[in-house]
């Protein structure tokens, strides 16, 4: 037994040698902080930016409708699946919108640098809009690269801690040491720079390897004569069946898309006084818009499923693929917007309910209450903005790295179902640490105290605090806040790095960036319903109880964990201890 244990330990460091050594996990962690930074100086400093230069606060809320390209991306996800672009479609299926989209990013933030907020303010939210767009678009590109280049040495669960980490640098260097910078230098200089790091990330893109993918279309459309033959064979759904499937949820989607222009015509053309609120917006048809692009095209799906199983309006016998087919544009939009969901249905079964279940629920524990994050610190606590800072910027996003860097090595260790439940359970008791901080915070202080904790952060903060003026002074309280965020943090670094791992292990290749999207876009959507909920409760209730009933909730994430384990056991999938799953380890160049 004891050498079992420890040839399985020994398996796992050279596992993850072996993957960190790759160059897949090299151009991983570019990506990552490709993904990271722009957020950061289009949703975060950039506000700094527009204060400094006395741009009014509702000019200022304006600017936060970049944000609901990162929000409604899975929009477009369909076109990156199915779309090439004119001239660059041999970069590979995801570097052609990879790359492109980094240097768009890149001369964005140069072009901006170069530009008045105050007097310049159209054209500056101009290049605000098309820089989120971009980013936004290259997520979608780089979670599905992900998923395609993994293998059996770069596995999914290694990248996927990877990207988190390289995301969580860059909110680092593009959030806290980006106001340093700006103090120092001025705005336009850090805008240049990282506007750089953009550009030269976008190039180094373009000698990243990149799935198959094309080759694989090359060989199947020399096969079937063009690639919607398949659509074609025997025992496939009628073409009117997926006609009118394609009809039903392309009006869904057209809705949706729709709306989000029409509010952001809206707010961007409306006076002041007139503009809409993004918050009440994005809660109000939120939810809507799901509804309209996930939600309701599921049911659509599996009814195509229900027809094709049953053999109901089925097609009886192949037309001839040698005769070849006219190609149609139902037939590409129909593959582009219905089949991926088709297919994840198909797959899933039942099971997509508990999938489902899972990913709105596994982050909700964090996300519900971190709205109020602010207010409890500075409100409730009575804590300085600098301590927040420090403990909250500094210590908390070195200690989601460390978190991130623990959890891809455990996972090597103990699987990946292992470590989302571990997740789902520390996350959630995290909470009661600040029930504890919330009546005065005597354990925190004593566990800071006991391990030595205090002690380092009053030694950091007094030597931050006159090199990068952004730590306040060491004060009585400011050990417990950093204990208590440390461990938070922490908790969620393993939870991130378990949670990505499992999300992309659970989408098929062939459909990544529109699957992963959409389950992704999922993900906070409970936590954003229930703030308005949560604020009537800490108003009545008060902060501790609060923070007992997200423990509480939490539990539900950790239930539904095991049960997602049971139903993988069964079916007979990995776990992640050395080898992804074999639906997305497929060879890269």
């Amino acid at each position: 037994m004891a050498e079992a244990a420890a040839a399985k330990k020994k398996s796992a460091w050279r596992t993850l040698g072996l993957a960190l050594s790759n160059r897949k996990s090299g151009f991983m962690l570019l990506f990552g902080f490709a993904q990271g930074l722009p957020p950061a100086l289009f949703l975060g400093t950039l506000y700094a930016w527009l204060s400094e230069a006395e741009v009014d606060l509702e000019t200022m809320g304006v600017f936060s409708l970049v944000g609901l390209a990162y929000s409604f991306q899975f929009l477009w996800s369909p076109l990156l699946d199915k779309v090439d672009i004119p001239g660059l479609s041999k970069l590979g299926k995801r570097k052609q919108w990879i790359a492109p989209m980094q240097l768009i990013i890149g001369i964005a933030l140069v072009v901006m640098a170069g530009l008045d907020p105050k007097n310049a303010l159209g054209w500056f939210s101009l290049l605000a809009a098309i820089g989120a767009f971009a980013s936004a678009t290259q997520d979608i590109g780089i979670n599905a690269w992900r998923i395609d280049v993994a293998d059996d040495v770069a596995t999914i669960d290694i990248l996927s801690t990877i990207t988190q980490m390289g995301f969580r640098l860059a909110s680092l260097v593009g959030g806290a040491f980006g106001l340093i910078m700006a103090a120092r230098y001025g705005w336009p200089f850090m805008y240049v720079l990282f506007g750089g790091f953009m550009l030269a990330i976008g190039i180094a893109a373009l000698f990243a390897p990149d799935a198959r993918v094309s080759e694989d279309r090359v060989a199947n459309a020399a096969a079937n004569h063009d690639e919607v033959a398949e659509l074609y064979n025997q025992g496939e759904v009628a073409e009117w069946v997926r006609n009118r499937a394609l009809l039903a949820v392309g009006v869904l989607w057209a809705l949706a898309i729709g709306t989000v222009v029409v509010f952001m015509v809206w707010s961007m053309t409306a006076a002041p006084e007139n503009r809409p609120d993004v918050t009440a917006f994005t809660t109000t048809f939120g939810p809507l818009i799901v509804l309209a692009t996930i939600v309701l095209p599921a049911f659509i799906a599996a009814w195509v499923v229900k027809q094709q199983r049953e053999g109901v309006n089925v097609i009886a016998a192949a037309p001839g693929v040698g005769a070849g087919h006219a190609v149609k544009f139902t037939d590409h939009l129909y593959r582009a917007l219905v089949l991926p969901l088709v297919e994840f249905v198909s797959r899933m079964g039942w099971s997509l309910v508990l999938i489902l279940a899972l990913v709105l629920t596994y982050r909700i524990t964090d996300s519900v209450w971190g709205v109020f994050a602010y207010p409890f610190y500075l409100g409730e606590l009575g804590y300085t903005g600098e301590e927040v800072a420090f403990a909250s910027k500094i210590l908390g996003i070195f200690a989601i790295l460390i978190g991130l860097a623990l959890g891809g090595w455990l996972i090597t260790l103990f699987g990946r179902m292992f470590m989302l439940t571990l997740g789902a359970v520390i996350a959630a008791a995290t909470n009661l640490l600040y029930a504890n901080l919330a009546v005065g915070g005597a354990a925190m202080q004593a566990g800071s105290d006991a391990i030595g904790f205090t002690w380092l952060v009053n030694t950091t903060a007094n030597w931050l605090e006159p090199l990068f003026f952004v730590a306040a002074p060491p004060s009585e309280g400011l050990a417990r806040l950093s204990f208590t965020i440390f461990w938070e943090n922490l908790a969620i670094g393993i939870a991130g790095a378990a949670y990505i791992a499992w999300l992309s292990s659970i989408v098929a290749k062939k459909y990544a960036a529109v699957q992963f999207a959409l389950l992704a876009s999922l993900t906070l959507l409970i936590g954003t319903l229930g703030r308005g909920a949560l604020g009537q409760m800490i108003e009545t209730r008060g902060y501790y109880y609060v923070f007992i009933f997200t423990a509480l909730i939490g539990v539900v994430a950790v239930v539904l964990c095991v049960m997602e384990w049971v139903r993988e056991a069964r079916a007979g999938r990995d776990s992640g201890v050395v080898a992804p799953d074999p639906a997305i380890a497929a060879p890269a160049e």
